[in-house]
Order: C-alpha cells, then sequence, then structure tokens
C-alpha cells in the first residue's frame, strides 16, 4: 500500500502516525510514498520559519515532501490512494486525478452537513448535541464527494472547539484504518450525498469572533465562547476610563466562561496588549469597564 498524505496541523498527526503503523512493511518502508503540508512560515519578532507538525514528521521518517499539491504532477511520487485531512488548500481535478485509487478527505462533521472549513465551530455554536466525522472520496467539489464511511460523536457542554476536533480526529484514525484495506479491494460502495441537507460553514477570520453582549442569551454567548477557542477566539469591545475624564475603546478577548442558573459568568479574559487574567481580577483593576454596545 502506497499513500500520499495530505495534512499541516497537529491535530491530524493521530491519523498519519496510525496508518505508518498499521501497514509499515519493515524498517524504512512505510506505507507513506509522500506528505503534502503548508511551506513554513516566518512567525515571531524574529521571522524564524516554522515548518508544520507533518513536515517534521515526514523529515523524521525521512519521506519525501511537498509543499504544494500541484507538485506532485511535475514529480509524482509511488503512491496509488491519498489521504487528506486540514490540509489547508483546494485541490485542482488533474492533482485528484492522478491517484488511481482517488483521495479520500477526512470530514470532522456528519456531510452533508456543515460543509467547508469550520464544521467544529459551526456545531458548537448552533448548539448540536451530535456531531461526527466523515470520510468521503474526493471530487472536483468542495466536501461533496460520496460518503465512504461515518461516525457519531456527542458534543459535551464543556467541548470548545478545539478539543472536539481534536478528538474527533484521535477517533477518525481508528475508523480510517478499518476502512482502507476493504475500501481498496472495492467491499465498499461509497453513498452519494443528499444534496437536499447540505449545509455550508466558512473559513474563520478574525472579526468572526466578535460578540456583541447585548444581542446574545446567556447560552449563545457561553456555546459561542467555547465554539471560536482556540481561533479566532470570542471577543467584544470594552470602554475603559483613562485618567480622570478621557475614555478609551479596546478589544477583550473573552477566554472562558460558563452558566450559572441561566446568566453567563465570564471566568477568564485578556484586554488586548495585557496578559489573560480572571474576571475578578479584571474588575478590581478596571472597576468602571463597561461593554460596548451596538
Amino acid at each position: 500500500m502506497k499513500i500520499v498524505f495530505f495534512g499541516t496541523p497537529d491535530y491530524v498527526l493521530p491519523i498519519l502516525k496510525a496508518v505508518h503503523k498499521k501497514f509499515v512493511a519493515g524498517p524504512g518502508k512505510s506505507p507513506i510514498a509522500a506528505v503534502v503540508t503548508q511551506p513554513p512560515k516566518p512567525v515571531g519578532r524574529k521571522q524564524i520559519l516554522a515548518y508544520s507538525p507533518i513536515d517534521k514528521w515526514a523529515h523524521e521518517h525521512k519521506i519525501p515532501i511537498y509543499y504544494s499539491a500541484n507538485e506532485l504532477l511535475e514529480n509524482p511520487p509511488d503512491g496509488k490512494i491519498g489521504i487528506l485531512a486540514s490540509y489547508g488548500e483546494i485541490l485542482r481535478k488533474d492533482v485528484i486525478n492522478s491517484f488511481p485509487q482517488g483521495i479520500l478527505v477526512i470530514h470532522p462533521s456528519l456531510l452533508p452537513k456543515y460543509r467547508g472549513a469550520s464544521p467544529v465551530p459551526a456545531a458548537i455554536a448552533n448548539g448540536d448535541g451530535i456531531t461526527g466525522l466523515s470520510i468521503i472520496k474526493m471530487d472536483e467539489k468542495m466536501d461533496h464527494g460520496p460518503i465512504v464511511s461515518q461516525f457519531k460523536e456527542e458534543i459535551l457542554p464543556t467541548d470548545t472547539a478545539e478539543a472536539l476536533r481534536g478528538r474527533l480526529f484521535e477517533r477518525s484514525a481508528g475508523l480510517l484504518i478499518e476502512t482502507l484495506t476493504p475500501y481498496i479491494q472495492g467491499k465498499i460502495k461509497p453513498k452519494k450525498q443528499n444534496e437536499g441537507k447540505a449545509t455550508f460553514t466558512k473559513i474563520l477570520k478574525r472579526e468572526d469572533g466578535f460578540i456583541d453582549m447585548d444581542t446574545k442569551s446567556p447560552e449563545e454567548a457561553e456555546r459561542f465562547i467555547r465554539a471560536m477557542h482556540s481561533w479566532p477566539g470570542a471577543w467584544t469591545l470594552i470602554r475603559l476610563k483613562v485618567g480622570e475624564e478621557k475614555l478609551t475603546t479596546k478589544r477583550l478577548k473573552l477566554l472562558k466562561a460558563h452558566l450559572d442558573q441561566g446568566k453567563l459568568i465570564l471566568d477568564e479574559v485578556q484586554l488586548e496588549g495585557k496578559g489573560p487574567v480572571s474576571w475578578k481580577q479584571f474588575k478590581e483593576g478596571y472597576k468602571e469597564a463597561a461593554f460596548v454596545t451596538a
């Protein structure tokens, strides 16, 4: 079995590691023919190049690394099937068609619900009690291909997007291992998605984390704070008194909160330019602070 793995963030590492461990044929004989991941990016004040977790793993295992899916057409690896999980780039049709056994996409929702880039935050913010994960065969449309396998997962009352996403991808490794061999052998017939039930999500940007504290119910606000953790982060605007008379408006990150008898209780916040503090500490430091409402 020769596999090309498409992925970038740390939470998809369990999938790559599980496939390598399950199908390795011996020392130096990984089933992973190559990985395709996002290129290193400069971070921090010193702009030091940071390589993705998938990049680092492949380097340690001496596996070829591609920084663009289009490079696969110029210098194709010995890969018969692709596996894609949170890669971060839309693949061209000719790249998809270059794999004799197709590309399997691991998507953290019960497709066709929540196609797109942010299915986990959407499920939490909307108050869903159940979500899940789908393995589909990729086609040229986003998250549109036929379903190969799925599982359901309960959304816990304390789940943040980060925690739920991590749990879904951790569990997906086992499902993929169970699915790969029978899929390649043609024993699984992918099922077409119901287009009438398709819903869509978008790439979340910093501004999408804004919450107007005056327009959401306590339950909606609490879910939203968990849904936006850790990117883009929930935030609002707060007016502070500086000196005797001057007022200023700043961004306040809402890091943690909970509900108590139907009321929203803020636990941890972070004023722009400052470090995280408890809500009690913040109020002690800014006694006259007030939320800015629409």
